[in-house]
């Protein structure tokens, strides 16, 4: 959640969420690798520690690729972050093409996002970095909002802004690694949560940020809670559940607030 606010903070764009910079792509390559080449290094944490460092690899090469000139414009920075998430579906439809059933059936649980596999040594594993994260991200709250009004704009008031963009960056190619690691995919939660906080309370990033965390450990919490009772004893897959239930309210959410304000908000 605190990923998708700094991601649309950064990018000025209401609907960037962390997958755009191939954080999440990144971290499945890492993970399916370890489950169909049956590496265990590092024993039940394997692969929890290849998708976190396979996410943060990634999302270093995107920006190494699109910086030119010293700068890194943002439509190049989402381009590149398209082709090398393109990039890391091949390898993963490759990786499993390889794999056995058996690993193909872990691979597809895994993608799909599920908090079954959790346990606190795992929690425990990415705990300092997800901790950083959320501690170096509300000092630059005042350095969004400035942000908001342009990048020109924001130079122009000392906010050096391709500075602040690598630093965040950073933080939320953190925070997503530290979440897939764990979880594996979950979509949704780091595009609607900060939108809907955005619309109910303004665009403050000081308000923004750290409810934007609250509110996506709530968000998944309560879609835990349903995936493991609904369809009991069964469990329903995480991520799947969460898109089929967001999507739609989140769609329903845009009418009403279009029919209210008279435009998207």
């Amino acid at each position: 959640g605190c990923a998708g606010a700094l991601m649309q903070g950064v990018f000025g764009n209401p609907l960037a969420e962390p997958a755009v910079i191939g954080v999440s792509s990144g971290g499945a390559v890492g993970a399916v690798a370890c489950i169909v080449l049956g590496l265990d290094a590092l024993g039940s944490w394997t692969v929890t520690a290849a998708a976190f460092a396979a996410g943060l690899l990634t999302v270093g090469v995107v920006y190494a690729m699109s910086r030119s000139g010293g700068r890194t414009e943002v439509v190049t920075l989402l381009l590149t972050g398209v082709a090398v998430n393109a990039f890391c579906g091949a390898l993963i439809g490759l990786l499993l093409f390889t794999a056995d059933t058996a690993a193909i059936s872990q691979v597809t649980f895994w993608q799909l996002g599920s908090l079954s596999q959790a346990s606190w040594s795992k929690v425990l594993a990415v705990l300092p970095f997800a901790a950083l994260g959320l501690a170096v991200a509300p000092r630059y709250a005042r350095r969004l909002d400035l942000l908001a009004l342009g990048e020109r704009p924001a130079r122009h008031l000392g906010v050096d802004v391709e500075r602040m963009r690598i630093v965040l960056i950073t933080v939320v190619a953190l925070l997503t690694a530290a979440a897939v690691a764990v979880s594996g995919i979950i979509g949704f939660v780091g595009l609607v949560v900060p939108h809907l906080l955005r619309m109910l309370a303004g665009p403050g990033h000081r308000f923004l940020l750290p409810a934007s965390a609250v509110g996506g450990a709530l968000v998944l919490v309560a879609g835990d809670l349903a995936a493991r009772t609904l369809a009991a004893p069964a469990e329903l897959p995480l991520g799947v559940l969460t898109a089929l239930i967001g999507s739609p309210f989140f769609f329903w959410l845009l009418r009403r607030t279009r029919r209210r304000q008279g435009g998207w908000a």
